[in-house]
């Protein structure tokens, strides 16, 4: 069973023979060495490329394991290249290849060589990438399976299809298991032993359980507002521990670096500005989050705005959480300030997109209720309502798009309806 990605298998052709060194990054499992070796390599060999000028080595293979010395690997890597043809070298978990820096860098100084690598997320961060290769690296980044990609491999209709990821995500290894069983075993064990064992061993975190239990406070609260201060605050009140705000700001930081979780900002609208705090945070991989909950608590209102947010990012969009200041008048007639939350604000280049998600609207009240900030916003960019039932797409009276979560992550041109 083939799982179409088309999405970066193209981008990462449109980086070929571009004189940097492609970096693929992404959570682990997420199928960086399954878009690299299978999809990439296939598109090379099927477009021409003879097999000889494909070099590839996966760093993590026991058997490549003495290839992880420059000393060796260099000089073996230079006797393959035997002409003037383009070469392609393909290394997977470069991270554990001494000085891969300089090594890469060496390579991409010979006319005829494309250089395409992967690393593993908490060693090998976005980061590091521009730190590392000094201007001569160019990522591109990986998600797990979107909604779509998901079912141009699930078994059948769209509706089940829907139940199954927000439970389970979209880690490739977890849709190919058969069982419910098998699939909340191998994420358990997923983000227990490799996912925070690789944070904990990369930052050398002294303080384990502190650290498990504010994953467990943001998978227990995805899409709300906060910040190290008021889980500062949290722990006191309810674990009765005293962390310090610095030290949580490190934990999350550490989090979004191996892209376990998403931070999306607050963009005030009407200021045009950024608002530092409080944030909300997001997991790259839903079906993570729910193992990390033992699967309880899954409010699917909360689940669909996490996998709505996940979707704006597959789609190279910058996602912010918008905020919109007004004025109105309370009971007595008295003017008072209030904020109004626009779920994520999406930017990319000249396009904007306002996008709200509600899961249910029964009625005009809850109508009113969710327009209400994107009616607030005077500008002319396109105004977005997902929700969870499956109408036809239509229009309000006062241009708001109405549209199906289904038609909203199945289709492509779903922002431009």
């Amino acid at each position: 069973m083939e799982i179409k990605r088309d999405f970066y298998l193209n981008k990462l052709i449109s980086k070929m023979h571009n004189k940097l060194i492609k970096v693929v990054t992404g959570i682990r499992r997420c199928g960086k060495s399954y878009l690299l070796f299978s999809l990439f390599k296939n598109y090379i060999l099927e477009n021409g490329t003879d097999e000889s000028h494909i070099i590839e080595i996966a760093f993590d293979s026991f058997e490549n394991k003495k290839y992880r010395n420059p000393e060796i690997l260099y000089p073996y890597v230079k006797n393959l290249i035997k002409d003037d043809k383009m070469y392609y070298i393909l290394f997977d978990e470069v991270q554990l290849l001494d000085e891969f820096e300089s090594v890469l860098n060496g390579f991409m100084r010979m006319n005829n060589v494309d250089v395409y690598v992967t690393g593993s997320n908490a060693k090998f961060l976005s980061k590091d990438v521009i730190t590392e290769f000094r201007g001569r690296g160019d990522e591109l980044h990986m998600n797990p399976l979107s909604f779509a990609e998901f079912m141009s491999v699930y078994d059948g209709n769209k509706y089940d299809g829907w139940n199954e990821y927000v439970l389970y995500g979209g880690l490739p290894p977890v849709v190919l298991l058969s069982t419910s069983e098998q699939k909340i075993e191998f994420l358990k064990y997923l983000f227990k032993e490799t996912y925070i064992n690789d944070i904990i061993g990369r930052h050398n975190i002294k303080n384990k359980a502190e650290f498990e239990e504010l994953i467990d406070i943001l998978s227990s609260a995805i899409g709300s507002l906060t910040n190290p201060k008021k889980l500062c605050d949290t722990f006191k009140s309810k674990k009765n521990k005293v962390i310090s705000s610095a030290t949580i700001k490190n934990y999350l930081d550490y989090l979004c670096d191996a892209f376990v979780v998403n931070k999306a900002s607050r963009y005030d609208i009407k200021g045009r500005k950024y608002i530092d705090t409080p944030q909300k945070y997001y997991f790259t991989d839903i079906g993570l989050r729910n193992a990390r909950i033992n699967f309880r608590q899954i409010e699917e209102n909360h689940t669909m705005e996490n996998i709505i947010f996940n979707e704006l990012v597959n789609r190279d969009l910058n996602v912010d959480v918008g905020l919109v200041n007004v004025v109105q008048n309370d009971k007595n007639g008295n003017p008072i300030r209030k904020q109004l939350e626009v779920d994520f604000v999406c930017n990319k280049g000249s396009k904007r997109y306002y996008v709200q998600s509600a899961f249910a609207i029964p009625d005009s009240e809850k109508m009113a209720q969710e327009s209400n900030s994107l009616l607030r916003i005077d500008d002319s960019f396109k105004k977005i309502i997902v929700v969870k039932d499956t109408p036809a797409p239509w229009y309000t009276e006062k241009g708001i798009l109405v549209i199906g979560i289904y038609d909203f992550l199945l289709r492509a041109d779903s922002l431009d309806i």
